[in-house]
């Protein structure tokens, strides 16, 4: 990888539109986990996976088609696109096959490490995303919340196929912060935000349903209207909107800092658990969400 230039309009720090962003794609993000379980009951994972990225690759192809944004040119990212897009794919392999040997709530705590490789990687290629000491702090705080929120989760017997889930989990993290690495590092760093989405959703596209057939998932199409709807929503409002969002954020603002905030992500899990699901509202849910507050505060402060 190399370092790539930076856009002329790339900003140092998180402004109120880049903060009003990424809360709004976080509380969906965690809302998402509800929309899984919910179409889950009905659709395999690889194949559920497939049909989000296919209709999320449409939709971006018909944005960019209005908008006259270029996706085929020869701007000499290709091979960086397909790094982007075979991380990418392989974090949604992960994430979904770990998920048939872990509790979500375990397998949540180990993908959100993201962070810490994106502070860990990003610097080595960007150095003025360099963290100090006081948002290290800031970092781990933020995790540590995250951890305490799923503490009883966490600390419960652990059958010898869960580790399966939780290494599957971690891998996601990783791979999910080699993704914003090869974002920032590369001629990807170049290119539109539409562009860079579009390798990662074109390549996972293509590999979930491939997987899905040789796991022999059942395929089909007559599912209920809340599976579709839930489907939808994925698709059109997750894969589409908010990481079209994501993509440009990570081109103007700070990797690191962005990346934060998404700590907040599995908290929204737990609070949207607790106001659509009845389940309880805790001191260590509290305590939780203004932990990793304090936590996005140290990071982002100038």
């Amino acid at each position: 990888m190399s370092t790539a230039a930076l856009p002329q309009d790339r900003k140092a720090h998180l402004d109120t539109l880049a903060i009003t962003l990424l809360v709004v794609c976080c509380a969906f993000w965690g809302f998402q986990q509800i929309l899984i379980k919910v179409a889950g009951r009905e659709i395999a994972p690889m194949w559920q996976a497939a049909l989000r990225m296919w209709g999320a690759t449409a939709l971006l192809w018909l944005w960019c088609r209005g908008r006259r944004v270029p996706l085929f040119e020869r701007d000499g990212s290709l091979p960086a696109g397909l790094l982007v897009g075979a991380l990418f794919a392989a974090e949604f392999v992960c994430l979904y096959v770990g998920l048939q040997y872990t509790a979500a709530s375990r397998l949540t705590v180990f993908l959100y490490t993201s962070p810490f490789w994106v502070a860990l990687l990003v610097p080595r290629f960007v150095p003025s995303e360099r963290l100090r000491v006081r948002q290290w702090l800031g970092l781990c705080l933020a995790f540590a919340a995250v951890v305490l929120a799923f503490a009883e989760a966490l600390t419960q017997p652990v059958a010898a196929q869960q580790w399966w889930g939780d290494a599957l989990g971690l891998a996601a993290g990783l791979f999910w912060g080699l993704t914003t690495v090869a974002i920032r590092s590369t001629r990807i760093a170049q290119v539109s935000a539409e562009k860079s989405l579009f390798y990662q959703l074109g390549v996972t596209a293509a590999v979930t349903p491939v997987l899905s057939l040789l796991w022999g998932e059942p395929w089909g199409w007559s599912y209920s209207a809340m599976a579709w709807g839930s489907v939808f929503l994925q698709t059109a409002v997750g894969a589409f909107a908010t990481y079209l969002a994501w993509m440009w954020m990570l081109r103007h603002y700070p990797a690191t800092r962005v990346a934060t905030f998404t700590f907040l992500t599995p908290l929204f899990a737990l609070v949207f658990g607790v106001a659509l699901l009845d389940e309880p509202l805790t001191l260590q849910l509290l305590l939780a969400l203004g932990g990793v507050t304090a936590g996005i505060v140290l990071v982002s402060r100038r």
